[in-house]
């Protein structure tokens, strides 16, 4: 069934194609009833995933942290989400949002109940963030919400099950934030809802380590790359709310964003207000380093 014209959104259930009124997961999915899924979100440039390899390495880890098989090789998934695209009704790039889940079963745990995962790709309009947050800034919300205690659901995993997340930008929607910095179990920044975080201070560039409980985001890799060809000193280093006095820039990354200036957070003004050099910097490495990784 291929989508509508009328709606610009494509979603492919199994390598069945529908548009957006029509699509259906039973509601004896495993990923419904219990939130036993992974997924993956990417962007295109020019009709072109970015970061493809990597996204797909970390599927298949977040997968194989909940024991669940992806029935598709690469290359299959990568000529399903062309398949997708190309029949969704697109004026410039996409967002692409793949979920894979335990797949319909019996109202038990056993994963032997589900004898086929659900491979899910949703695809619509990319949408950038607003011109006046790249050229001014934003701010964040400190979240009340802790991020996952790595001894209940692994942080690495990245997992459908969104309560966490949701709830700490629900905090960030009140507050009038354009996102939500999250701190782990031991009080230590972490990561945002959404995002990952960095910070620069005595030019040096720094992020939250992995072992504080964050999701290793692939467009956070990226940046660090293109900070260190650019002979960026880059640190993963503990930071707590009170080092916010200290840090004289501070920015968010994701696959759908880029990377975000920020300028407050919380109650604390980063440096001058304004978005510093070096983020405008890694924003220029960023839009240059572009066309060399896409598939």
């Amino acid at each position: 069934m291929v989508p509508s014209p009328a709606v610009p959104v494509a979603v492919n259930i199994d390598g069945v194609l529908y548009g957006q009124d029509n699509a259906r997961v039973s509601v004896f999915d495993h990923g419904f009833l219990f939130g036993e899924g992974v997924y993956e979100v990417l962007r295109t440039y020019d009709r072109r995933p970015f970061l493809f390899p990597e996204h797909m390495k970390r599927l298949r880890a977040s997968a194989a942290r909940i024991a669940l098989a992806c029935p598709l090789t690469d290359e299959a998934l990568l000529a399903r989400i062309r398949e997708t695209v190309a029949a969704a009704v697109l004026e410039g790039d996409a967002y692409v949002r793949i979920l894979l889940t335990r797949g319909e079963g019996e109202i038990v745990y056993d994963p032997k109940a589900c004898p086929s995962p659900t491979v899910v790709i949703i695809v619509k309009a990319h949408a950038d963030p607003p011109a006046e947050a790249m050229v001014n800034g934003v701010g964040l919300s400190l979240a009340s919400v802790v991020r996952n205690h790595p001894g209940s659901v692994d942080p690495a995993i990245k997992s459908n099950n969104l309560l966490n997340n949701a709830l700490a930008m629900q905090q960030a929607y009140r507050e009038g934030a354009f996102e939500a910095l999250m701190k782990n179990h031991r009080g230590e920044l972490c990561e945002c809802a959404q995002s990952n975080i960095f910070f620069v201070r005595d030019g040096v560039l720094l992020t939250p380590p992995v072992d504080a409980g964050l999701l290793v985001g692939v467009t956070r890799g990226f940046v660090l790359e293109l900070a260190a060809a650019s002979g960026r000193r880059t640190e993963e280093r503990v930071l707590l709310e009170d080092d916010l006095a200290s840090v004289r820039e501070a920015f968010l990354t994701s696959t759908t964003r880029e990377i975000v200036p920020v300028v407050r957070i919380g109650t604390y003004t980063i440096g001058e207000g304004r978005p510093g050099c070096v983020t405008r910097q890694l924003m220029d490495a960023f839009t240059a380093g572009v066309p060399g990784r896409l598939t």
